[in-house]
């Protein structure tokens, strides 16, 4: 299949889990269809596997000794070198608030144990999809914002914004789409690309932290919630 490929090689994999049989078999699946995967079941051993070639994507229990992998994202984010990478939570918590907890810790999507082959790896086709390299490299401005896709820096003036891949690409949908109003079902299908198995609740989540990201140049109050209907980019915006 085409779609592990990035950039013409291998898609890489780190696969975080403490649970050997759990490990073996998602690396099993992986690798039957072109993945190269590394195994750790540590966040220390995630680290070092980070530390010496940075993968594609991360899929990271969410109970791990010591470091759990929540904080472990947490970190990732925090760091220059990982914080655009791809993050897939897997855990066998599944209430919404841990969902919530996962996703603004900085994951990308949150799998729930036991899943099946297939929804594994349309998450993981999902994921990467996000991080391939946008279709237009065109410049986009949009009150005071400046987006620039072709080295995926956005700035007000001289300051510079920090986002995630995901934020990256939902800001820039909504900076080319402007003063009209998404639904969540749109923006899933127009940023996420694959949303099967993806809920609607992502959404709300990224678009949280879009906005906590764009707090430091004053221009989160440019994406206005429309009660019941969606989200836009708007001059006359008041963020809800």
């Amino acid at each position: 299949m085409p779609w592990p490929t990035w950039c013409g090689e291998m898609a890489r994999v780190l696969v975080v889990e403490d649970e050997p049989a759990i490990a073996e078999l998602i690396a099993i699946n992986l690798r039957h269809v072109g993945f190269e995967v590394v195994i750790a079941v540590s966040a220390e051993q995630a680290q070092t596997a980070v530390d010496t070639v940075l993968p594609d994507l991360a899929m990271l229990d969410w109970m791990l000794p010591g470091i759990s992998g929540v904080e472990l994202t947490r970190r990732w984010r925090q760091a220059a070198r990982t914080r655009e990478l791809p993050i897939i939570m897997l855990t066998a918590r599944a209430e919404e608030r841990d969902k919530v907890a996962g996703l603004d810790a900085g994951a990308d999507d949150y799998l729930v144990k036991p899943f099946s082959t297939g929804e594994l790896l349309a998450r993981i086709r999902a994921v990467l999809r996000r991080r391939a390299p946008t279709a237009s490299e065109a410049v986009v401005e949009f009150g005071g914002l400046r987006l620039d896709p072709s080295i995926r820096r956005v700035s007000r003036g001289e300051t510079d914004c920090r986002l995630g891949p995901t934020e990256f690409k939902l800001l820039h949908y909504l900076m080319t789409h402007p003063e009209h109003v998404h639904s969540r079902a749109q923006l899933l299908d127009r940023v996420w690309g694959d949303h099967v198995f993806i809920e609607e609740r992502t959404v709300d989540v990224h678009i949280k932290r879009l906005r906590e990201a764009l707090l430091p140049v004053h221009c989160a109050q440019l994406i206005e919630t429309v009660r019941g209907a969606g989200y836009r980019l708007t001059h006359s915006a008041t963020a809800a």
